[in-house]
């Protein structure tokens, strides 16, 4: 088994991050390269544990990160790949450069997964809720009736149309309209 990477945790800082301490990171991976994350504390002069290192790197400081809002693409991409691959969010985000896993997590939940529902989707599988299929069900069965009654209505509209002509042409015969 494996020793652990954190021997002194009293020594160790935890907690946000201080300047001082992004830029020595940054310098280190600058100069040597990511390498092996276990060691990198203590070769950069870093009281920290090498997974924080690596997240903090790998979530923040790395220059090849996209920051800002997802675009309309991004949003479609994202839709398009949970529905094939699921909630594998490091396939998903290796298809976003510059977007991390985590990034991409956080981003479905908080906006995509309420915007697919808003719609009327199920987000575990992206079809129509069950709820929302019987509505519009019951809504094209309302429309037909009506269509329906419609349908008859003009019936109706349009016999008296055909009396009134047969009317209007039997007085004109009869000479009583001029």
């Amino acid at each position: 088994m494996r020793k652990p990477c954190c021997d002194n945790k009293e020594e160790m800082h935890k907690g946000a991050w201080s300047k001082q301490e992004d830029q020595k990171l940054i310098d280190y991976i600058t100069k040597h390269g990511e390498g092996c994350w276990r060691n990198l504390p203590k070769a950069a002069g870093l009281l920290r544990c090498g997974k924080s290192c690596r997240l903090r790197w790998m979530n923040y400081l790395n220059p090849n990160l996209k920051r800002g809002n997802f675009s309309e693409d991004e949003d479609d991409l994202i839709i398009k790949l949970h529905a094939l691959l699921g909630n594998r969010w490091s396939l998903i985000a290796g298809r976003l450069p510059g977007r991390t896993d985590n990034e991409v997590k956080n981003y479905w939940n908080s906006h995509l997964r309420r915007k697919l529902i808003k719609m009327g989707i199920d987000p575990k599988n992206h079809r129509l809720s069950h709820y929302l299929h019987i509505k519009r069900l019951e809504l094209l069965q309302e429309n037909n009736t009506r269509l329906e009654n419609v349908g008859v209505i003009s019936d109706a509209t349009s016999s008296c149309a055909n009396k009134d002509q047969q009317i209007t042409s039997s007085l004109l015969d009869l000479n009583l309209i001029p």
